[in-house]
């Protein structure tokens, strides 16, 4: 049995990335929570996965179901489909997108194809984690509601007011600036 190893990268940013192994056996479905997971997301909104080529160029769709619309093909099912069923290459690459509001994209590389599979792993997992990932709802979600009183009791647009324009220094009046410059017009009195 074929085990394959993966490399999501957050597609803004190749640094951030993480590597999952997963039998070629087991589903797109199961690839789907095992991104969600390594990247800390919640599985609340919809994805797809889309076949794709070197250029990262979207392809055959597979969703996690079908949809109202009409495809000129209808997208593969992600819990139907097996994973080795889409390898077409050595180093197959496909683009997968989670919550289309937020239209979170990942490139998912395939970087390792090996025969032996380790009994005592539990398929599929992480094997690799670099880079910090994003946070699926921004900041707020680091230190949740709280943050916004924070930002609202250290508001500090009113303090930003009694700062002149760049360039605007005749009113800038430094003690040391004042200083040195006193000084100079003592010395050329001598």
């Amino acid at each position: 049995m074929a085990v394959l190893k993966f490399r999501i990268y957050l597609e803004e940013d190749d640094a951030v990335y993480r590597d999952i192994t997963i039998k070629h056996t087991q589903n797109f479905q199961d690839l789907h929570f095992a991104i969600l997971k390594s990247y800390e997301f919640d599985s609340k909104h919809q994805a797809t996965f889309f076949r794709s080529n070197d250029i990262w160029q979207r392809g055959r769709e597979i969703s996690v179901e079908k949809y109202d619309k009409k495809y000129p093909v209808d997208p593969l099912i992600m819990s139907e489909t097996t994973i080795g069923s889409e390898i077409r290459d050595t180093n197959q690459k496909f683009v997968y997108v989670y919550d289309f509001t937020k239209n979170w994209t990942f490139l998912v590389e395939l970087i390792n194809v090996s025969k032996e599979e380790n009994s005592k792993i539990s398929y599929p997992c992480t094997t690799r984690t670099e880079g910090i990932g994003p946070q699926q709802y921004g900041t707020k979600s680091l230190l949740g509601d709280k943050f916004a009183d924070i930002e609202e009791k250290y508001d500090l647009s009113e303090a930003a007011d009694g700062f002149g324009e760049e360039g605007d220094e005749a009113d800038a009046t430094d003690p040391d600036e004042q200083a040195e410059e006193e000084e100079g017009q003592d010395e050329e009195a001598f």
